[in-house]
Formats: C-alpha cells, sequence, structure tokens
C-alpha cells in the first residue's frame, strides 16, 4: 500500500506542476490552482503514511531527535514514504505560491517553479531574487520615464 500512496502522490502532483510551468495564463490552470482541493488527497495520503508508520518503540525519538536517529527512521519505507509526501505536499504549496505571485504581480516564474519543483527551497530562493531584481529594473525602468519626460 505504501508503494502505490508514494507512486499515486508523485503521479498525482505532476499536473499541477505542469499547468503552473508550462501553461500559467490558461483560464483553467488559474481555476485549478486557486483551490486548495488538490492538497487534499495529498494530505490525506500523508495522514494515513503517518499513521501507519507510527511505531511505539520509536516514538521516542520523534521528541527530541538526533541526525543518526532520524537517519534510522528514515530508512524504514513507511516513514520515508511519509516523509516524501510531505515534501510534495509543501513543495507543490509553495510552488503555488510562486505561481500566484507570478500571475498577480507580473513576475516570471517558470525557471522558479522547475526549480521549485525538484528543490523546494532553491525554487523559492529563486522566485524571490526574481521579484526583487524585476522590481529593481522595473523602478529603475520608472525613474528613466520620468527624467525623460
Amino acid at each position: 500500500m505504501i508503494d502505490y500512496l508514494y507512486n499515486g502522490a508523485n503521479l498525482f502532483a505532476l499536473p499541477f506542476w505542469t499547468l503552473m510551468i508550462i501553461l500559467p495564463g490558461w483560464s483553467v490552470t488559474r481555476r485549478v490552482m486557486a483551490s486548495y482541493i488538490p492538497f487534499v488527497p495529498l494530505a490525506l495520503a500523508y495522514i494515513y503514511c503517518f499513521a501507519t508508520s507510527l511505531d511505539p518503540d520509536s516514538l521516542a525519538a520523534f521528541a527530541n531527535p538526533t541526525l543518526s536517529q532520524l537517519a534510522g527512521l528514515f530508512a524504514d519505507e513507511r516513514v520515508m514514504a511519509t516523509g516524501w509526501i510531505h515534501f510534495i505536499v509543501m513543495d507543490l504549496f509553495v510552488g503555488r505560491w510562486i505561481y500566484w505571485q507570478g500571475q498577480e504581480k507580473g513576475v516570471w516564474t517558470r525557471h522558479s517553479l522547475a526549480l521549485c519543483l525538484f528543490a523546494g527551497p532553491v525554487g523559492l530562493l529563486s522566485h524571490l531574487i526574481t521579484a526583487w531584481l524585476q522590481g529593481r529594473m522595473g523602478a529603475a525602468e520608472a525613474e528613466s520615464a520620468e527624467a525623460v519626460s
């Protein structure tokens, strides 16, 4: 069952990433990404994995884990699937935020979304830098236009 949830979560998220990266301005993309519904099946898969990966003998390690204890816990496929689905949900949520920032503020996002798909924090940093640079360039252009007029 865990293998199905792991594979299913990976496949389930891909259409949303495809829409945001390939067709960001499409009305269907906007409608789909305006909803929180895509997160419900992923959150339910996470809850199932989390509940079934709880082992009373290892619960104490979660209270204040060391790095080596975490490595041991994540050696269990159930715990690793839970962690991976956690990454999928959170990366998609951050990707959705990046997407909406692009839509609302006119920030170019395709590169940041692609990075976020594969390495969430890198995509987030990319977006923050892109938004900052685009804002600086827009401000410089506005100053130039004022100087000309």
